[in-house]
């Protein structure tokens, strides 16, 4: 349905007006990168080492970590992002299509984040070429962590591919009011544009966004990902099929709380209330909660099956897990989260915008820490052990836990920057798909 109280110029206000506030964020956001690359580069000189991680053995502790549990969580923002986008233009959801292209690149932005932590992780970033690239031809045939590295690049060609698509159609028709300095981009993004491609590009997104549903849990977030650790029997604390599942909520879970946050400062800082409306936010709020519920419901699944007449070896770990202050904390924030957003529902009057945000912050915090102990206990409560004697235990180096705050900026950084190059909402979501800018798209395409 479009918006008929936002236009064109609506949606330009973030390329044409930067603030002092704009400034002041980017170089916050800046100066942390910095400091971390700073802390990296204290990493690579001194090795894994200065982190909370060890070797299995004699060195006692767990090999993966807040990296590999930070990891997963950016990679479920990310798949969680394209799938509510993918929805969107699926089912014709024309109340949230002014988040959608929001969505997609909050994607992207996890994305980068997530393969950022893979190069963190590996203590060596050539690695990444000596142990990976050359060896893909056969690897690709037998380890499930490459396996891995194929979805998220699949992932990541379908998102920008379908980013694509989209920004040509609006690009074209609003050349004449976007900046100047960026014309070489625009042109590259829009060679070889005719109006006849828009009915092509329209069903070119909607199998895009079709493949991406159909994806979503035979591969990517329902699939590979959790089949890592899904499969592995010796690890009572990851084996199970309840993990494709489990892993696909909490990607939908935190990553419209990622777009409700990002929404309500897009709407804060340019005046977006009649583009980014209090009925998309209640709309994007009851499926927070709705999301949050089969979460926590998935949860309740692994915890029951976990201490009643369970195995030893799963009983040992649900209970270490259950009985963890981060696992209590994390249900509590969840509880909280339900519990308002029922009350909103009952009553319209409850529903705040701030609330929600905190909510959706609440909800960002519980997936992040849900992940990291699931990395974490699954890796310290294996079935056969043979350094029972030797202590060990993991707790986040100040690196690791600053990693997460950094990578946070970093993406901040990354939306700060794009807001400026390309409408962030497009231009279907605030007119209809009439004749508008037609006049300039054909003088373009001659």
């Amino acid at each position: 349905m479009a918006n008929i109280d936002a236009g064109p110029d609506d949606i330009l206000k973030p390329m044409k007006k930067t603030s002092k506030l704009w400034y002041l964020a980017f170089g916050l956001g800046a100066a942390i990168a910095l400091v971390w690359f700073a802390a990296w580069g204290y990493q690579l000189q001194n090795g894994l080492i200065v982190t909370g991680l060890a070797d299995w053995g004699s060195g006692g502790g767990v090999t993966w970590g807040l990296y590999i549990g930070a990891f997963i969580w950016w990679v479920g923002i990310a798949h969680g992002g394209i799938i509510l986008s993918a929805a969107v233009r699926l089912f014709g959801m024309k109340r949230y299509q002014p988040v959608a292209r929001i969505a997609e690149l909050l994607t992207l932005g996890a994305l980068g984040m997530a393969g950022m932590y893979i190069v963190f992780h590996t203590g060596r970033p050539d690695r990444m070429v000596v142990s990976v690239v050359n060896a893909y031809p056969w690897t690709v045939t037998s380890s499930p962590l490459v396996w891995d590295l194929t979805v998220i690049t699949l992932y990541l060609v379908l998102t920008a591919t379908y980013l694509g698509l989209t920004l040509r159609y609006d690009i074209v028709r609003l050349r004449h009011k976007l900046p100047d300095h960026f014309g070489p981009l625009y042109a590259i993004m829009t060679a070889g544009y005719t109006k006849k491609e828009d009915q092509i590009i329209e069903r070119m997104v909607w199998w895009l966004a079709l493949g991406i549903i159909i994806l979503a849990p035979l591969l990517l977030h329902g699939g590979v990902i959790p089949w890592l650790f899904a499969l592995l029997g010796s690890m009572p604390g990851w084996a199970g099929a309840i993990q494709g599942p489990q892993f696909l909520t909490i990607a939908l879970t935190s990553a419209i709380a990622g777009v409700i946050i990002i929404s309500y400062l897009l709407r804060w800082a340019y005046d977006w209330d009649h583009v980014l409306t209090d009925d998309m936010f209640r709309g994007l709020t009851a499926w927070l909660g709705f999301f949050t519920l089969m979460f926590i419901w998935l949860q309740l699944q692994q915890v029951i099956t976990g201490v009643y007449a369970a195995p030893i070896d799963v009983e040992y770990v649900t209970i270490a897990t259950i009985t963890h202050p981060i696992y209590i904390m994390m249900f509590l924030c969840v509880v909280v989260i339900l519990g308002y957003i029922f009350a909103q529902t009952l009553n319209e009057r409850i529903f705040s915008l701030k609330a929600s945000v905190a909510a959706s912050v609440l909800a960002l915090y519980a997936t992040l820490t849900e992940k990291i102990l699931f990395v974490v206990e699954g890796l310290q409560y294996p079935t056969f052990s043979f350094y029972h004697a030797v202590p060990g235990a993991y707790f986040p180096s100040n690196i690791e836990m600053f990693s997460v705050v950094a990578t946070i900026a970093m993406c901040t950084l990354f939306f700060l920057l794009i807001v400026k190059v390309v409408p962030v909402v497009e231009l279907h979501a605030v007119e209809d798909h009439g004749d508008h800018g037609d006049e300039h798209a054909t003088e373009v395409s001659s």
